[in-house]
This record gives C-alpha cells, structure tokens and sequence, in this order.
C-alpha cells in the first residue's frame, strides 16, 4: 500500500539542521504515525514521502517554505515583564506556551532590558532548511473515526479497528490498546 491522502502512515525519522547538528529523531522514542494529507506533519515532508511504501527510506532537503515558514520580522516584539506574572523568573533563551487569537504557540525570550522582555513568536526552526531522513515502517487505511477526526487514534496493530480501548484486544492483551477514543473535542 503506498502513502496517500488520508492514510495513515508511521516513519522513523531523524531532522537534521544544515549543519548537520540533530534537532529530533523517533530513534530516542517510538515511530511517528500521522494521518496523511491532514496537515499533520509540515508540508515539504508530507510531499517527498507521497507514494512510498513500507520499507522505503528517503533522505530529502525541505526548504523553509515548506516547513515551518520564513522568518518573519514582525513576530518579534517587546513586553513587559509583568505580562509574565509576579515573581516569574524569565531568562534569554527561556521559551513559553503563549496564547492569542490564534491559539497556542511557543514564544522565545530573545533578551531582558529592565523591564522590558524582547519575544520572539516565530517558530524556533522557521527560516531553516530541514533535512530529514525517513524510513517508511507502515502504511494502512485510516478509520472512519481518525478520518472524521482529522488525526490518528490509537497506535495498536492488532486489527481492532479502534473496538478494543475499554476491554480485550484483538491481540490477547487485557489491558487494551487505546484505541477506545482519543478524547479530543474534533
């Protein structure tokens, strides 16, 4: 089965800056499952592992564009310290949840002049080039529920089809294999 449209799809990965310096691998955690073509991963990926199958590996260069974007200047902005709470410790390099009209999104203190906290709201790896080497694990069609959802429920191979979260799994195993509900509001 090859990687299409709304499949669900599980990689080992490694990300890699230009330098050569690792940002993220699955090696220190399990695969990566992701319902393909729901904007679940960033988009330059998404596109080079379209078509693959199990047992592919690719290694491919997703230029910022379709990755986590350019830099952009106007995210970078100052506020008071207050805006962090009374008493909050805030050091450069610190970087926090922020919440604004649209939705959560990780912010970088970029340095402290008195009063005044110099933020950065663009993603940490916006302006990079990412370079990524992708081994295909598994490809398999989507449930009705992860399809409606948008994203992947469970993570089990036992063939459950998503039946098995409260009770006995269709591999043997008593405990069940989450699929029984991912507890999202989609």
């Amino acid at each position: 089965m090859v990687i299409e449209k709304d499949r669900v799809v599980t990689i080992d990965y490694k990300l890699q800056d230009s330098t050569g310096e690792v940002i993220d691998a699955s090696e220190a955690s399990d695969p990566l499952i992701y319902l393909h073509g729901n904007d679940n991963i960033i988009a330059g990926l998404e596109k080079n592992l379209l078509g693959k199958k199990a047992g592919d590996a690719i290694d491919c260069i997703v230029p910022a564009k379709e990755g986590y974007g350019e830099r952009d200047e106007a995210l970078m902005f100052k506020v008071n310290k207050s805006e962090f709470g009374e008493g909050a410790s805030i050091e450069t390099g610190m970087q926090f949840e922020a919440h604004g009209e649209d939705g959560a999104q990780i912010v970088t203190v970029m340095g402290i002049e008195g009063d005044e906290v110099t933020i950065d709201a663009n993603h940490p790896l916006a302006g990079e080039e990412l370079h990524f080497t992708v081994k295909v694990v598994d490809v398999r069609e989507a449930t009705a529920e992860e399809l409606e959802h948008g994203h992947v429920h469970g993570g089990c191979d036992c063939g459950c089809e998503g039946d098995c979260g409260d009770g006995e799994c269709g591999d043997g195993k008593s405990e069940g294999c989450g699929h029984g509900g991912c507890g999202c509001s989609d």
